[in-house]
């Protein structure tokens, strides 16, 4: 019998409920969970009360990976595919994702949103979208199907924002906040060519970064903020790196972390909003202007950038082992606690 663990409020514990599955209805899988990342906006929806669009009660949990195990009615080709479910999936119909926007697109899916999520034994969701994973080459660098569950969302997300701000060859690309999705941003700017300053308040974090790409790594709690900019003028400097035109990714979804991001800005600049706070921060925005830099958001990778942050992966150019810990789905509640409580420092994927 399929198993899910339901968020009832943000005062109760998620509650285990046995269910059983429709049929896939056209254009629809049933996918077989092999692995559900933990992600800060789980954590987002169950204490901090962010509103999901389906009411509650509801299965959270949008980083999936697994098997397919049933189709619907223009899907068979999918049967028995070994894939990752995009975070958030556009219907690809739309005014909006006909031109090129799916982003934005307003019937989009989110697995733990809009529809029942991956903290779950089963799921199911469009088929259109889904990133097949080759078992063989997952085997080659030493992964498991449960491990790329972080692909959706904690990669992917930084994967796009990098893309969007046009990363490459010569780029000094400062990563701010490098636990979880900031962490992959490190790797995945390294990977592009950059030139990576990581900067984070936990030394462990910093020092797990120093040999996955960050060519200098900064604990933010040693300066402030003229100081923190004018260490990476002298880094830039001494070694041959743009003074100018920085590309600034804020991962740590804090308001501190915002305005200091923000402070870091400079001509011809681009800044990256990466993680995601529901708290207010006050800047000055003419900044933009005097600069003539760029502030860039970033929602809902879409599915058809999946494979090439996946190629990462596989090529070995980003590495996800250091970085996660699987953990059984029915410990569910207590990793919650634990991650809010900044208890662990690698990406908990929790596995039925």
């Amino acid at each position: 019998m399929p198993r899910r663990w339901m968020m009832i409020s943000k005062d109760q514990p998620l509650g285990l409920q046995e269910f059983t599955s429709d049929s896939p209805g056209p254009g629809e899988v049933i996918v077989e969970v092999a692995g559900c990342g933990v992600c800060h906006t789980d954590l987002g929806f169950y204490y901090d009360g962010v509103r999901t669009n389906q009411p509650l009660p509801l299965t959270l949990g949008h980083e999936i990976s697994g098997v397919v195990t049933e189709v619907g009615e223009g899907a068979d080709s999918w049967l028995g595919q070994t894939v990752i479910v995009p975070a958030v999936m556009p219907c690809g119909e739309c005014d909006e994702c006909q031109r090129g926007k799916g982003t934005i697109c307003k019937s989009q899916k989110m697995p733990g949103n809009d529809i029942e999520g991956g903290f779950a034994s089963h799921i199911t969701v469009p088929a259109r979208g889904l990133c097949p994973v080759d078992m063989d080459r997952l085997a080659a660098v030493g992964l498991a199907l449960a491990d790329v569950s972080v692909v959706a969302d904690a990669l992917t997300t930084p994967y796009q924002a990098a893309v969007q701000a046009g990363v490459g060859e010569g780029d000094l690309v400062i990563v701010n906040g490098v636990g979880g999705v900031g962490g992959y941003a490190v790797q995945v700017a390294a990977a592009m060519g950059a030139t990576v300053v990581a900067i984070d308040v936990v030394d462990e974090k910093l020092a797990a970064l120093g040999e996955y790409g960050a060519a200098l790594t900064l604990n933010a709690r040693n300066f402030d903020g003229r100081a923190l900019k004018g260490e990476i003028i002298g880094f830039a400097k001494a070694n041959g790196l743009k003074t100018r035109e920085w590309i600034i990714m804020e991962c740590s979804g804090t308001a501190a972390g915002q305005k200091a991001a923000f402070g870091l800005m400079n001509h011809g600049a681009t800044m990256c909003v990466v993680g995601f706070t529901m708290d207010k921060v006050e800047v000055r925005l003419s900044n933009l202007m005097a600069f003539h830099a760029r502030l860039l958001g970033n929602w809902g990778c879409p599915p058809e950038l999946y494979p090439g942050a996946l190629e990462l992966v596989l090529n070995g150019k980003v590495k996800l082992a250091p970085f996660v810990e699987q953990k059984p789905l029915d410990e569910i509640n207590q990793v919650f606690k634990d991650v809010h409580d900044g208890k662990l420092i690698r990406r908990q994927i929790l596995v039925p």
